[in-house]
């Protein structure tokens, strides 16, 4: 199917240019991915991956991390199970193959002084703090955590979750699902001023 000459948002177009490039960057890496590629693996024209993905970084990203809708984070009941829960969601996302081999490239691409910075910021990162502050909020009705202005900052929380992940699977190369618990309670701990946390969080929400 031509997408170049089919409807802009068609779903199945969608899908197969996500499944493209996670298939070609799981085999040839990062580096060697180009729209080209992508475009004949899918069976689409390469203005249909342009009308959805700006640049190959975005496209990327998309189909590695996640889309640029808001992040969804689990509501489990409690700050640490819905930490727990992110964790893990993003810890097993970025484990696999196509992850893990796009996730150095793209972050040598997005330097923040670059207008791709600029481009993924505003259609990623919001939306991804807009999730955290989500989970945040949840913690405050529940009452673990105090209302705004107290409430812990929402790029702090963003940075502490994102952050350590990266650094256990990609330097310290741990398994994803083993992250997620000691992690989980860690950070929840730390939120709540409850010391260095038991890492007990057992949230396993996906999305």
């Amino acid at each position: 199917m031509a997408a170049g000459t089919g409807r802009p948002r068609d779903a199945r177009v969608d899908a197969a240019i996500l499944q493209a490039t996670r298939e070609l960057l799981a085999r040839d890496g990062y580096a060697r991915l180009t729209m080209d590629a992508v475009a004949e693996r899918a069976g689409v024209g390469k203005a249909a991956i342009y009308r959805r993905h700006a640049t190959k970084q975005e496209m990327v990203f998309a189909a590695t991390i996640h889309a640029a809708e808001p992040l969804d984070p689990a509501d489990t009941g409690s700050l640490v199970g819905d930490v727990t829960a992110l964790v893990e969601e993003i810890a097993v996302t970025m484990s696999s193959p196509a992850s893990s081999a796009a996730a150095l490239g793209l972050l040598a691409d997005m330097r923040p002084d670059t207008s791709l910075g600029a481009r993924f910021r505003e259609r990623f990162l919001v939306g991804e703090l807009a999730g955290v502050e989500r989970l945040l909020d949840r913690a405050v009705a529940r009452g673990e955590l105090p209302p705004p202005p107290d409430r812990p900052d929402v790029h702090v929380v963003h940075a502490l979750v994102t952050g350590p992940i990266f650094t256990m699977l990609f330097l310290q190369h741990r398994d994803p699902l083993a992250i997620a618990g000691r992690l989980g309670g860690l950070i929840a701990a730390a939120l709540t001023g409850g010391g260095s946390g038991s890492g007990t969080g057992t949230g396993t929400g996906t999305r």
